[in-house]
C-alpha cells in the first residue's frame, strides 16, 4: 500500500460529527411539530432534561447525536414541505435569551416544575461539583451523567475537601444515585402492595397466618421496591449511599452514634388534688406519619455558625435552651440527664426554634455551633408514604389483617434498617433514620401541646405513640384507627377523692 492509499483509507474511515442546527432552531423545530421534550426523549432513550440541555447549548455526541440530527433534519423537511413559503428560519424562531430562561420546560414536561437556570454555577447538592441548574432552589445536575455522585471513578469527597480514608473511603466509592433517567411517569401505576398480598395468599392456599408471615419476612425488599417505584417521576435525585461524618457512625459494634433523637419518657411530676380518670391514647401509624419530614437529598456538608437555613436539613450541634415547663409539658428534647451541647436532628431543632418564636415564647432559641446538612425537601418520601397510608386505610376498612400487618412491617422496618444494618443494602442513610424517628417524637410532642392548649391535663408522653391525658379528650382528638386518629389503650384512675370532713 502506498502512502496515498493509506491516506485514502484513513479518510474513508474517518468520521465527522453530524452537524446540528443552531441552538435556537432546535427547540423551534420540535415545537412547530407539537412534539414534547418527553416524547422526543423517549424515542432517543434519554431523559427530557437531556433534550432540554441540547436546546440550551449542550452538544450530544456519538450515536445519539446522529439520531437527534436525523430528527431535526426530518422536522425541518416536514415543516418546509408543509409550508414552502415559510421554512423554519434559524434567525428568528425564538429569542435565545428566552430559550435559556425556558430550559426548565424539559423538567416541567417531566413533572419537574421548579427548575431554574443559574447565572453562575453553584455546588450540586448531590456531588458538590458546579451545576448550572437548580430544582426548587437547590443546585443539582439535571443529567445523572454530569453528576459525580453517580460515577464510581469520581468518588464524592467529604465536605471539608479532604479525601475520606478507611471505612469512609469504601463508602464514598460505593455511592449510589437514583438517576434522573428514571423520571418517567407510568401510564398506569400498579398496586404493588395488593399484588404482593394476593400472590402470598394464593401461594399459601389462603392460609392467612402463613401468608402474613411470608409477607412480613420480605417486608424490607418489598418496601425498597415500593420506594423505587414511587421515585419514578420524582423531582429529585437521591444519594442512597453517601459518605457520612463520624458523628453518624457507631462508636462500637454494639454502640450508638452521637445523634440525640429526643425520645420522650416523661410523666407529670404532680397532678392537681383529687381523683383523675386518665386515658392512655395510642397514636396510630407514628412512623408512617413521620415519613413526611425534611430530609437531606445529597451528601451532608459541614458548616459552622449560628444561622439555620430552612432550605437545608441534617444534624446540628447545639446548646439547648432551658425548659421551665416540665411541670405540665414534656421537654422537647426528651429525657436528658447530661447538660451541655449535643447533636440533634432537624426536626428537633425546628421544634425548638418554633417554640422560641413570638407565637409560643416557651423557651430561648438554641445556640447552634456547627451543622452537617444538605439541600432538603419535606416531600421526598411523600408518594411512598401515601401508597402505604392508602393501603393501610383500605385494609382497615375491609378488615384485612394480612395487608395491615404487611404494611406496618414495611414502614417500621424501612425506618429501622436504613442505618448501619445488614438487612438493607439498598439504602444507607443513618441521617434519614434519625430524622424520621425524631419527627415521630416531635409529632407526639405537638399532640401533647395540643392537649394542653385545649385544656386537658397531660399526664404522660412515651416513645412515639403513647399519650396519657385526663379530661374530655374526644373533644380534642378524633377516635379511630386512621393515622389522623387515636385509639384507647387503657383507662385508669389516679389520685384520691377529696375528703368532705365526715366519717
Amino acid at each position: 500500500m502506498t502512502d496515498f492509499d493509506a491516506i485514502d483509507a484513513l479518510l474513508a474511515e474517518a468520521k465527522q460529527e453530524v452537524p446540528l442546527p443552531p441552538v435556537e432552531e432546535r427547540r423551534a423545530l420540535r415545537e412547530e411539530l407539537n412534539v414534547s421534550r418527553t416524547q422526543l426523549a423517549k424515542v432517543l432513550d434519554v431523559s427530557a432534561s437531556t433534550v432540554g440541555g441540547w436546546e440550551s447549548g449542550r452538544e450530544p455526541s456519538g450515536e445519539v447525536r446522529e439520531k437527534y440530527a436525523y430528527f431535526l433534519e426530518g422536522a425541518r423537511t416536514k415543516l418546509t414541505a408543509a409550508d414552502p413559503a415559510d421554512p423554519a428560519d434559524p434567525a428568528d424562531p425564538v429569542d435565545p435569551a428566552d430559550d435559556m430562561d425556558d430550559v426548565a420546560n424539559a423538567e416541567v414536561e417531566a413533572g419537574l416544575d421548579d427548575v431554574d437556570v443559574l447565572s453562575e454555577p453553584r455546588p450540586c447538592v448531590l456531588c458538590g461539583r458546579p451545576a448550572r441548574h437548580q430544582v426548587e432552589g437547590f443546585p443539582q445536575h439535571l443529567d445523572a451523567a454530569d453528576c459525580a455522585a453517580g460515577d464510581p471513578a469520581r468518588p464524592v469527597p467529604p465536605a471539608s475537601g479532604e479525601a475520606p480514608s478507611g471505612p469512609a473511603a469504601s463508602t464514598a466509592r460505593g455511592v449510589k444515585v437514583v438517576p434522573v433517567g428514571r423520571r418517567v411517569q407510568p401510564a398506569d401505576t400498579p398496586d404493588l402492595i395488593a399484588s404482593a398480598v394476593a400472590a402470598a395468599l394464593d401461594q399459601h392456599s389462603g392460609d392467612v397466618e402463613a401468608a402474613t408471615a411470608a409477607l412480613v419476612k420480605r417486608a424490607i425488599p418489598d418496601a425498597m421496591a415500593l420506594l423505587d417505584h414511587s421515585r419514578k417521576g420524582g423531582r429529585y435525585d437521591v444519594v442512597a449511599h453517601p459518605w457520612l461524618p463520624d458523628i453518624l457512625r457507631k462508636q462500637t459494634a454494639r454502640g450508638a452514634d452521637q445523634i440525640w433523637e429526643a425520645r420522650p419518657k416523661w410523666t407529670r411530676p404532680e397532678l392537681p388534688p383529687g381523683e383523675h380518670e386518665v386515658t392512655a391514647l395510642d397514636v396510630n401509624g407514628a412512623y408512617l406519619s413521620a415519613l413526611k419530614t425534611h430530609l437531606p437529598l445529597g451528601q451532608l456538608e459541614h458548616s459552622t455558625g449560628g444561622d439555620h437555613d430552612r432550605r437545608r436539613a441534617g444534624v446540628h450541634l447545639i446548646t439547648p435552651p432551658d425548659w421551665d415547663h416540665d411541670a405540665y409539658l414534656p421537654n422537647p428534647l426528651g429525657s436528658r440527664d447530661e447538660p451541655g451541647p449535643l447533636w440533634v436532628t432537624e426536626p428537633s431543632l425546628r421544634l425548638l426554634l418554633r417554640l422560641s418564636g413570638p407565637k409560643y415564647g416557651l423557651c430561648d432559641p438554641p445556640e447552634i455551633h456547627e451543622s452537617w446538612t444538605s439541600g432538603a425537601t419535606e416531600n421526598l418520601l411523600e408518594k411512598f408514604r401515601i401508597a402505604l397510608k392508602d393501603a393501610r386505610d383500605r385494609a382497615i376498612a375491609e378488615d384485612d389483617e394480612v395487608t395491615l400487618e404487611y404494611v406496618k412491617a414495611m414502614y417500621s422496618k424501612f425506618v429501622s434498617t436504613m442505618g448501619e444494618s445488614n438487612y438493607n443494602r439498598e439504602l444507607y442513610r443513618a441521617d434519614w433514620m434519625h430524622l424520621i424517628r425524631s419527627q415521630a417524637f416531635v409529632n407526639l410532642w405537638w399532640k401533647a401541646h395540643r392537649a394542653y392548649d385545649e385544656g386537658l391535663t397531660v399526664v404522660r408522653a412515651m416513645g412515639t405513640d403513647e399519650l396519657h391525658v385526663a379530661g374530655d379528650w374526644r373533644a380534642v382528638f378524633p377516635e379511630g384507627r386512621s393515622v389522623t386518629e387515636v385509639k384507647v389503650k387503657d383507662v385508669y384512675t389516679v389520685g384520691t377523692e377529696p375528703s368532705n370532713g365526715s366519717e
